[in-house]
């Protein structure tokens, strides 16, 4: 491991602590086999992402196995959901017309039953992003991505987080990046993971018996179900040095939950990322070469790799 990749490992555990997850755990068992389906039958996950990095979003998907599809008009990803596994909606660098389509395409997915990864990108921030995000509590994802700050924004804006003090705009993003820590998000992560299975129980095919799950990225990952809190360490600290790490992670998402229940796609695509992250950074001289890498590990990290990996019940 690199000097660079090392010190970020050593931040990313100490930023944890928790009780480890049995090597004979159910979960684990259940990564192993996410990581293997997705290799194995290729299922497509849609995706509704923004400009920035729909390239990575799509390349990716592809390197962990999947298949995508990328589409910005209503009736393309209305169709195109009916044959899709999963379904990926990124809110950055928005259009007008957006505010319209994507609370549409939202209540068309819950209708058809199908799960969704929702990403918050700069939750707070513009009329219009707002105006959307709030849409979306009627008719909710199944799987929220974000950082710290956009996952308490979100959380007020819907009006379910208790924790937070003071003003709502004190945890607005600076732009795309997060101005909370990871730690400061668990108690809206939480809620917000509650609150997701809840609506799909009422208002969809959603079983509910199998809960929605919300992931808060940062040096150490936080990934909820509602009822258990996990943190996974580890990563690159390059993986802030390219364009949509995070965007790319909300498609991969949306990829095992093509194939797993929320909570699995969650934390397989979570370690996936942070043991690619970790072999890339090895290999890699800068930013450029560090995204060619992460694609590469991301195509050969094994399945049995990415269920070894460090979990941790906060």
């Amino acid at each position: 491991m690199s000097n660079s990749a090392s010190s970020f490992a050593d931040v990313s555990s100490g930023c944890t602590a928790g009780t480890p997850v049995p090597a004979d755990s159910p979960i684990r068992e259940d990564i192993v086999d996410a990581v293997r389906r997705v290799r194995e039958t290729t299922p497509l996950a849609q995706s509704f992402t923004n400009f920035v990095t729909i390239n990575l979003v799509a390349n990716a998907q592809l390197a962990a196995g999947g298949t995508a599809a990328m589409s910005f008009l209503p009736d393309d990803v209305i169709e195109t959901a009916k044959i899709a596994g999963a379904n990926y909606i990124n809110v950055g660098t928005l259009l007008p017309f957006y505010k319209d389509a994507l609370p549409e395409i939202a209540q068309r997915l819950n209708y058809l039953g199908k799960p969704w990864v929702l990403d918050p990108v700069a939750a707070g921030i513009g009329r219009t992003r707002t105006s959307i995000l709030q849409a979306f509590k009627a008719a909710p994802p199944t799987v929220i991505r974000a950082n710290a700050s956009e996952v308490i924004a979100l959380a007020n804006m819907w009006g379910l987080n208790t924790e937070s003090a003071g003003d709502a705009s004190e945890h607005r993003p600076a732009g795309v990046e997060s101005v909370d820590d990871v730690d400061s998000a668990t108690g809206a992560a939480v809620a917000l993971a509650w609150y997701l299975t809840e609506q799909h129980a009422k208002h969809s095919s959603h079983d509910a018996s199998i809960p929605c799950a919300v992931v808060v990225s940062g040096i150490a990952d936080l990934v909820t179900d509602g009822e258990t809190v996990y943190r996974l360490s580890g990563g690159s600290s390059m993986m802030t040095k390219i364009t949509g790490a995070g965007c790319s992670l909300g498609g991969v998402i949306a990829t095992y939950l093509a194939v797993s229940d929320p909570l699995t796609a969650a934390l397989s695509a979570s370690l996936l990322y942070n043991r690619a992250g970790e072999v890339a950074d090895t290999t890699s001289h800068g930013p450029g070469s560090f995204q060619v890498a992460f694609l590469d590990a991301l195509w050969n990290v094994t399945a049995e790799q990415v269920a070894e990996s460090e979990i941790l019940v906060q």
